[in-house]
């Protein structure tokens, strides 16, 4: 099994920076992509970056120019980096992963337990 820890989320000011980690451990063959997703109450799940194995990124039109998604493959970790934040950015940011483990030939996607960002006006 692949286990995706988050941290780095909390309570800042509308203009200000947050930057998220997400490290997974466990029993890891590979991780594919990964990227971040959003939930804010009463809201869907949207997806707000994924980067591939090779580094290759993608943003939600809302958050681009602001936000920078990056991995470390030696560590199994990928970030967040959010500049520029707005109220609108308020939500429970989850990780997610694409990985085979070393018990399964299969791919599964992974999430981690989520980390609360509050962005206030």
């Amino acid at each position: 099994q692949v286990q995706l820890v988050e941290s780095g989320g909390g309570l800042v000011q509308a203009g200000g920076s947050l930057r998220l980690s997400c490290a997974a451990s466990g029993s890891i063959f590979t991780i594919y992509d990964m990227g971040w997703y959003r939930q804010a109450p009463g809201k869907q799940r949207e997806l707000v970056a994924t980067v591939s194995r090779v580094g290759s990124t993608t943003y939600v039109d809302s958050v681009k120019g602001r936000f920078t998604i990056s991995r470390d493959n030696a560590k199994n970790t990928v970030y967040l980096q959010m500049n520029s934040l707005k109220p609108e950015d308020t939500a429970v940011y989850y990780c997610n992963a694409r990985a085979r483990s070393t018990l399964s030939a299969s791919v599964y996607g992974y999430w981690g337990q989520g980390t609360q960002v509050t962005v206030s006006s």
